[in-house]
């Protein structure tokens, strides 16, 4: 039961961490002369008709690594928390 739990609240706080990077880190909805010129190359390239599409595409990508980095972080923390919280209660 308690593996089922971590697994549920991994899932959950990985599903968190993409809503609040989505949230929080805006996407540019206006495009200067430049930027305009290179998405549509790329889409061009790439072979997407519309570059809006593809844009969303990158920006979406890039919120899944934000918050993949972002889990691995807390993550990572937490074992460190408990493996000196485990040392200081064997010291005791």
């Amino acid at each position: 039961m308690a593996i089922l739990v971590r697994r549920l609240f991994r899932i959950g706080l990985c599903i968190g961490l993409l809503v609040f990077s989505v949230r929080y880190i805006p996407r540019s909805n206006e495009w200067t002369l430049a930027e305009t010129r290179t998405w549509v190359r790329a889409s061009d390239w790439l072979g997407v008709e519309n570059p809006d599409d593809l844009y969303l595409a990158v920006w979406l990508a890039i919120e899944l690594i934000v918050a993949g980095l972002a889990y691995l972080a807390i993550i990572n923390l937490w074992r460190l928390y408990r493996r000196k919280n485990v040392t200081r209660k064997d010291a005791e």
